[in-house]
């Protein structure tokens, strides 16, 4: 085998037993990795608290929105809080 493999366990107090076939040579020794497996909590957010996980601020000058095409671009400002 190579590469990593990540199988899904349940431990029943004294052995690691698969969910599903393993699929590993026998009598090869293998690093094993233990992790929780996490449990989706669905229904707990909303759809805007997982928009705003996802969401960021982004630090610019005070006439970001006023002059976009200007920073974007670099069509000269044309707005009213213009500094030269």
């Amino acid at each position: 085998m190579t590469g990593t493999k990540t199988l899904h366990a349940v431990f029943d107090g004294k052995v690691l037993k698969p969910e599903n076939a393993a699929n590993l040579e026998p009598n090869v020794r293998y690093l094993v990795t233990i992790e929780p497996e996490r449990k989706e909590e669905t229904g707990k957010q909303s759809l805007w608290d997982v928009l705003s996980e996802f969401s960021g601020k982004v630090e610019g000058p005070k006439d970001w929105s006023e002059e976009h095409d200007h920073y974007l671009y670099g069509t000269p400002k044309h707005g009213k809080g213009r500094r030269e």
